[in-house]
């Protein structure tokens, strides 16, 4: 019998009348992604930009997040077609791209995910789990249905850009990253900062304009409660590795003694 894929990102961002919530799974642990993927927030978005994340770590949380009702989305480490070709094969249905800042990366991150005429995939489904192994009926033909691409805008170029970026065909989402849009403003560190947040709020105004969904990246609950007033249409609110830091951190803050304070020892 013929298999089914899931529907993408783009199906469930099409038929929401809320922001989507999801989170960050960093660690590279197929354990923690699955804790996170039975957790009831929307979406999971597994890292291979600032993690350790291998090929064979993202498809074994792939495998381990497909058991529930949460949408993986990957983030892949750049707009490269190989890096792209490999983790769509691995069966990562919805893509990730750091760093777009114009419309012609986005147009070639397009061209990454789709196979020729259309674009530059190589063709491989009969060895990958894409396609199930050549179980998935009319894959190839139909591989564009089952690929959703999010583009990220983070850097002040992107911000400029906007509006294009939105508008290539294909994109099917732009995700805003305030970290390094704050880095590319001057304003390292502070994502909140207000000419940040305005910047933010200007792709939103933008990506909107072009009928293209737009989200953004927020662990600060309230800058994420702004941003959804704003019209965010997806919102990153958390990372497995900061919840533990700041969990743990907090363990440590009830039950250990301070230490006394004084002078630093010197050598």
């Amino acid at each position: 019998m013929p298999l089914r894929l899931n529907p993408t990102f783009r199906e469930h961002l099409a038929g929401a009348d809320r922001a989507l919530i999801g989170m960050w799974a960093c660690t590279g642990s197929p354990l923690v992604t699955e804790i996170a993927a039975g957790s009831g927030l929307d979406w999971l978005l597994i890292d291979g930009e600032h993690s350790a994340n291998t090929l064979d770590s993202l498809q074994v949380q792939l495998q381990a997040v497909a058991a529930y009702p949460i949408t993986p989305l990957v983030r892949v480490p750049w707009n490269d077609p190989v890096t792209i070709k490999q983790v769509l094969d691995l069966g990562a249905q919805n893509l990730i791209v750091p760093m777009v800042s114009s419309a012609a990366e986005a147009r070639a991150a397009v061209a990454a995910t789709r196979y020729p005429p259309a674009g530059i995939r190589g063709v491989g489904s009969a060895l990958a789990r894409s396609a199930r192994w050549n179980r998935v009926e009319g894959y190839l033909l139909e591989a564009a249905q089952h690929v959703s691409l999010t583009v990220q805008i983070e850097t002040t170029a992107g911000v400029d850009a906007a509006a294009e970026i939105a508008a290539v065909d294909g994109v099917d989402a732009v995700f805003v990253g305030p970290s390094d849009l704050s880095a590319s403003m001057g304003l390292l560190g502070q994502q909140t900062h207000p000419d940040v947040v305005a910047a933010v709020e200007h792709v939103f105004t933008a990506v909107k304009a072009a009928g293209t969904p737009v989200g953004v990246n927020a662990f600060d609950p309230v800058a994420a409660d702004a941003y959804i007033a704003a019209g965010a249409s997806f919102v990153a609110v958390g990372a497995d590795v900061a919840l533990l830091a700041r969990a743990s951190e907090a363990l440590t803050a009830r039950f250990v003694p301070a230490p006394p304070s004084g002078p630093t020892a010197s050598y």
